[in-house]
């Protein structure tokens, strides 16, 4: 007598269509949606629906909002009074610039198959550079676009040598960057923490370094009310258009350049591009500095678009955050744009929303059901039937 089992296995999709290749990130979303609207409820949320609409509102603003700024725009006057016009999207774009910066760099990691997990800890290590350069290094009086330049420059170069460190592990002892970039984010929090806790450059003893010069602050919108008054009160800065230029140039040199073809064979076949020649522990190092110096450079706008000082833990998570944006855009640079912007107004819908955490645990359950549905995307479930003689 023989008897029927059941087997389950994942086996790879030969072939994955470009429809699904672009559902299964929007399918994670909704999912992660409908889970965290689940946990609103058992959370005491009144209605999820209402909650992520309210949140929504207060990242985005409401179409009465959208219209009446635009018609500030043309014609040239300050919004109505009452209305917010582009206030809440102002906000928004504040908490998607370091986002933004810090996940093109963890997307260029990650299109080489190189798992940088320490983009918080390089872009702590770019503001701290950057603070140097604004209260130690240059006069107080240096003209603000010299300033500004140095700054940035110093907070790449900070993200780049923090980079450097696991790049040359991995590069020539096969070290685990997973683990070496993990570990080099604690060491980065210590670090700030020894220069701005009670440190050489704490101001009396607070948690804060002395403010910046006025020449060491990023322009923001608001700074320009007198030419276009529609942007008064705007608190977004230069530091956007620093990463909208970036996401353009590494689109740029990763599909039309042939460093960006190497990046790709590598990433994808490393065995094909060292028999053709290409080499791995010059791009693994040079990837790793990049990425590190973009997460710098996120690190510096932080400080000088919004704080104005250095502060310790200035970042609510940026750079762990980047994370999970490189992975929902699908490691395109462009796509990084948006989604960045879509996880800047999560923090800041949710910050007067009941109970607290709730940003930390959308972007959480995203991640899970992103992983999730990217799986079930690149796999196809097979049932196999097997027969069994039973005695």
């Amino acid at each position: 007598m023989t008897a029927s089992i059941v087997r389950l296995r994942f086996e790879p999709r030969l072939e994955m269509s470009r429809w699904l290749n672009v559902a299964t990130p929007l399918i994670g979303v909704v999912l992660a949606l409908v889970v965290g609207g689940v946990v609103l409820r058992f959370a005491g949320a009144p209605d999820p629906l209402e909650t992520y609409a309210a949140v929504f509102e207060q990242a985005f603003g409401t179409p009465v909002d959208w219209v009446a700024g635009g018609r500030a725009l043309l014609t040239g006057t300050p919004c109505e009074k009452g209305l917010l016009c582009f206030a809440q999207f102002s906000d928004t774009l504040v908490k998607a610039t370091p986002i933004l910066l810090a996940g093109l760099g963890v997307a260029l990691a990650f299109r080489m198959r190189l798992w940088n997990i320490g983009a918080e800890g390089q872009l702590f290590m770019g503001a701290w550079m950057a603070t140097g350069v604004a209260l130690f290094w240059l006069p107080r009086d240096t003209p603000q676009p010299v300033m500004l330049l140095a700054m940035a420059v110093a907070g790449m170069v900070g993200g780049a040598l923090w980079g450097a460190i696991p790049g040359l592990l991995r590069a020539v002892m096969n070290v685990n960057e997973i683990i070496t970039t993990l570990m080099l984010n604690y060491i980065a929090f210590q670090w700030l923490t020894f220069w701005v806790v009670a440190g050489p450059w704490s101001q009396g003893g607070f948690q804060i370094t002395p403010p910046f010069p006025r020449s060491a602050w990023l322009p923001r919108l608001t700074d320009y009310a007198k030419e276009v008054p529609s942007f008064a009160g705007l608190t977004a800065h230069l530091g956007i258009v620093l990463g909208l230029i970036a996401a353009i140039i590494l689109w740029i040199v990763l599909s039309r350049s042939r460093w960006g073809y190497e990046i790709r064979v590598i990433g994808d076949n490393p065995n094909a591009a060292r028999y053709a020649g290409m080499s791995l522990v010059r791009n693994i190092v040079i990837v790793m500095m990049l990425s590190g110096a973009l997460a710098g450079l996120a690190g510096m706008a932080e400080v000088a678009g919004v704080v104005h000082a250095l502060q310790d833990r200035f970042s609510p998570g940026y750079g762990f955050t980047a994370i999970i944006v490189a992975w929902l855009a699908k490691l395109h640079p462009l796509a990084v744009i948006p989604v960045s912007i879509l996880f800047g107004g999560l923090l800041v819908g949710t910050k007067q929303i009941q109970p607290a955490g709730i940003a930390s645990m959308l972007q959480g359950v995203i991640l899970f059901t992103i992983i999730g549905t990217d799986m079930l995307a690149r796999y196809r479930l097979r049932i196999e039937r097997a027969s069994q003689r039973e005695a």
